[in-house]
């Protein structure tokens, strides 16, 4: 192709959705240049066969398309990009600055990224320059900008993806270009040393700084370093990289305006950036999602990886960027997927708002580090189970067309703040149990279990569309958050929080007087003690409200009712699961870790109190997830049992073309979509 440079049309927005294909996208990775080019036919012949409408290519191919710094060979990928566009398979063309050459490390050695305990990395991996290296961010930019140029106005590029999971394996980056960026980056967030020392708490162990160049980053010290300091580390880290992606995305649009741009997240990964901020950034929200194989509660975990994603998007359709068709090749145990499970995980992300199911990759490699990684084409070829599943799940996409676009309604967030996770999870913490993940999955997982749709929410953002609203882990609140939570249940709202929330405040500072701060009188109680169980240790609870573990406190109510009480342990006989009465509305507090049975109840008890219905009867380990257009709704049945399961619903099977009057039996291990006009029998 010619080497043309396209005028950027000003007022030009980026589509909302990537022009082709005209149903869901399905596809994945695609990485060429592993493989001699009569392979590429054969691979694209296989595309075709499989239904693939969209591929992505480029992702690490930097080496290739700048061998030496200022060379270029585009020869390869305009072969390739042909290739697929008079196939009709669509591409999402990546950045591949992701995999910055040998070429870059050996003239830049300063932009290696350098770890907290002081070790610089090598190059070798995958994985991006330390984000603050000039060198890398304006090398960066000129790869950026000659793909651009290239192929800003080529017919079949519809989706520009930057880089590659930022943040893994590299996020945080000791380094001194990190280091004065840092100083600068708070500055501008503090505006003087005073500012800065009294939201550090620098006063304790001597830590005052006098000098801006005096400030490091937070390395490995001889205890543990300034908990602020670490917060505002992570806070600017997640910022850096945030602008690395700005500076590529605003390159391709000067060449490429109405066309998406987006890079993959990974939404609930503990390495993860601060993504309510970068989800307004990219034009289409996108997500990586793997297994974590071991858990057999790991169909749980998938629908609340594609639930905060689907939040993440403001409830627009979201794209699965990548999964896996079988085992990966990074786990402890890398345990395969069994028949039918391959079709149940990419529909479990559709029935949560995905419009794109992607794998990695199209071509198991021969080579590298991921040659243990499953494929869509296995190494053992189309003779496999695996090649026969990937054939059915494009045949039953097509079949799903009419999905594209719908939305799911949810009545019930789950508050998600990841710079309450960062805080959260630092050293010295009353006990080392207090992890907020385990809390978040504990009370999705009760919610799952009873076929209630959830959706996810920061605790600053509007919740005046939400009948019920958990905290489960919301260990930092800051004002403007407390006040939110006020408003929502004097609104009307009702609000259950879990133990160790309203701790600190934005600067990982605790409040004047008791817990939980800045919520006492939402909530309606002071705690005057943390009394942490032993490991191991139960207690029991009064009414029949089961058994806690891990932690207990000593409470004491100002306006709460007690709903339960303590029978044994440190805090008995107080409080230990209370409602208040606040406004219009009521805020519930639950002290320790209940046990499923229990905790399983007091939300049941909330959703009742809350207007809504509390999935009583719903079958075991049947998942039900609902899409609407307006005109149709869209039942996902999805049953990850050994055991035949039902469900009443009334409409058209979109996979089978059956007809469903009343009840749709779903086979163990298999999927139905139900198609019925709004109006009709509804779950």
């Amino acid at each position: 192709m010619t080497d043309v440079l396209q005028a950027p049309a000003p007022g030009l927005a980026p589509a909302p959705w990537v022009q082709r294909p005209a149903g869901l996208c399905y596809g994945g990775d695609y990485n060429p240049e592993q493989w001699p080019r009569e392979v590429w036919v054969e691979d694209i012949a296989l595309m075709r066969e499989a239904g693939i409408n969209l591929v992505s290519v480029g992702i690490f191919s930097w080496v290739l398309l700048e061998p030496r710094e200022g060379e270029y060979d585009f020869e390869w990928l305009d072969h390739l990009v042909g290739l697929l566009t008079d196939a009709g398979i669509s591409i999402d063309l990546g950045t591949p600055t992701a995999a910055p050459p040998a070429w870059f490390w050996k003239k830049y050695p300063q932009a290696h990224p350098v770890t907290r305990d002081g070790v610089t990395l090598g190059h070798g991996s995958r994985g991006m320059a330390a984000p603050s290296s000039p060198d890398y961010r304006r090398a960066a930019a000129n790869i950026t900008e000659q793909l651009a140029r290239r192929y800003g106005s080529h017919p079949g590029v519809v989706l520009w993806h930057v880089h590659n999971e930022y943040g893994a394996p590299v996020s945080e980056s000791y380094d001194g270009a990190s280091v004065a960026a840092f100083r600068t980056w708070l500055q501008a967030r503090y505006g003087s040393l005073d500012a800065l020392n009294a939201a550090w708490g620098t006063l304790f162990w001597g830590q005052k700084y006098n000098a801006w160049d005096e400030i490091d980053a937070p390395r490995i010290s001889a205890s543990v370093s300034n908990q602020g300091q670490r917060l505002d580390f992570a806070r600017f880290t997640s910022n850096a990289m945030l602008e690395c992606f700005i500076a590529e995305r605003d390159v391709i649009r000067r060449y490429a305006p109405h066309i998406p741009v987006t890079t993959n997240f990974m939404a609930t990964n503990c390495l993860s950036p601060d993504y309510w901020a970068w989800s307004r950034e990219v034009d289409i929200v996108a997500n990586d999602h793997y297994l974590v194989a071991q858990r057999t509660d790991n169909h749980i975990l998938l629908s609340m990886d594609a639930d905060l994603t689907r939040s993440l998007a403001g409830n627009k359709p979201w794209m699965l960027m990548e999964h896996s068709t079988s085992a990966v090749n990074w786990q402890g145990r890398n345990i395969a997927k069994r028949p039918g499970e391959l079709a149940r995980n990419s529909l479990a992300h559709v029935a949560r708002g995905a419009d794109a199911v992607m794998f990695f990759q199209f071509r198991a490699s021969r080579f590298g580090a991921e040659k243990f990684h499953s494929a869509m084409l296995p190494h053992a070829g189309t003779g496999t189970r695996i090649w026969r599943e990937v054939l059915d799940l494009g045949d039953d996409l097509k079949k799903l067309t009419a999905v594209k676009g719908s939305t799911v309604s949810a009545k019930v967030a789950i508050l998600w703040d990841v710079e309450s996770f960062w805080a959260q999870d630092l050293e010295w913490r009353p006990s080392n149990e207090l992890t907020h993940r385990e809390r978040i999955e504990a009370y999705y997982s009760v919610l799952w279990n009873r076929g209630v749709a959830v959706d996810f929410a920061h605790p600053e953002s509007d919740l005046s569309g939400y009948d019920l609203v958990l905290a489960p882990a919301l260990y930092l609140v800051g004002e403007p958050a407390a006040a939110n939570l006020r408003n929502y249940v004097r609104g009307g709202g009702h609000l259950v929080v879990s133990y160790f929330s309203g701790i600190v405040d934005a600067t990982d500072t605790v409040p004047p007087g008791a817990s939980p701060g800045p919520l006492r009188d939402l909530l309606g109680l002071e705690i005057h003690e943390f009394l942490p169980l032993r490991e191991h240790q139960a207690v029991q609870l009064s009414s029949g409200r089961g058994t806690g573990t891990i932690w207990s406190e000593e409470i004491h109510p100002t306006t709460a009712d007690v709903v339960a009480r303590y029978q044994d342990g440190p805090a008995a006989p107080g409080p230990a699961i209370t409602r208040n009465a606040f406004g219009s509305g009521t805020a519930w507090y639950v002290s320790t870790d209940l046990d499923d049975a229990g905790l399983a109840a007091i939300l049941a008890e909330a959703l009742a109190h809350a207007g809504l219905s509390t999935g009583d009867g719903h079958p075991s380990g049947l998942e039900v997830s609902v899409r609407s257009n307006g005109a149709d709704h869209f039942t996902f049945l999805i049953n990850h049992t050994e055991a035949d399961a039902s469900f009443a619903v009334s409409g058209l099977d979109m996979v089978s073309g059956e007809r469903v009057d009343g009840v749709a039996a779903i086979p163990a291990g298999t999927v139905r979509v139900i198609r019925n006009p709004e109006g009709s029998s509804q779950p």
